[in-house]
């Protein structure tokens, strides 16, 4: 039934969400990217017209597009940004989060962009915080490239894998392979921002 009802999303729609929700968290407004794209990846490996390829390309996209406008943004606005998203959302960029944040581009530079990628917090905060840093753009851009794609390849691959892998040792059960991989990696990603946050 599941796998009758995942049959009927069109692929466009699962590669459109994909960009646009790692696209607006690479911004700076805090969204499940990393849950989306993981969900995308084990999608393609049960629905055929999914291709695990495009959607570790629309999240390249959106994570490098992004970052880039959250780049200018934090040009345009300064540290007014993180005031406002200080507000807006209090639990994801606080001060003392955006103080860690800031020591860590201060010691790595373009390394915390690349690694960055990989990390909830600076994943939200990178674009902004490495134009008020004064990063130059072309610096910020070729580490934003790099890490944008080889998180979202790394993660649709291997998502993708462990989701054949599944179907291919559950083929009977396809559909709750596909719901327990999916339930054990958002429980991995709600328990790693729940140890994130201050307590």
């Amino acid at each position: 039934m599941l796998n009758q009802w995942l049959h009927t999303i069109p692929p466009v729609l699962v590669y459109v969400v994909v960009a646009l929700v790692v696209g607006v968290e690479s911004v700076g407004i805090p969204l499940p990217g990393e849950i989306v794209l993981v969900t995308a990846a084990l999608m393609a490996s049960h629905h055929d017209g999914v291709s695990p390829v495009v959607v570790g390309a629309a999240a390249s996209a959106g994570a490098i597009i992004g970052d880039s406008i959250g780049y200018a943004v934090g040009k345009r606005f300064g540290s007014r940004v993180f005031g406002w998203a200080g507000e807006k959302f209090p639990s994801h960029v606080s001060p003392e989060k955006i103080d860690r944040a800031r020591a860590l581009f201060t010691r790595y530079g373009a390394w915390a962009v690349f690694f960055g990628r990989f990390v909830a917090l600076l994943r939200i905060l990178s674009g902004p915080l490495a134009a008020t840093m004064g990063m130059h753009y072309g610096k910020f851009l070729l580490a934003n490239a790099t890490g944008g794609i080889v998180w979202a390849g790394g993660t649709t691959a291997a998502v993708y894998l462990i989701g054949e892998a599944a179907e291919h040792y559950l083929a009977e059960f396809s559909w709750i392979a596909l719901l327990v991989v999916l339930l054990a990696v958002v429980g991995f990603s709600v328990r790693a921002r729940l140890r994130r946050s201050p307590r």
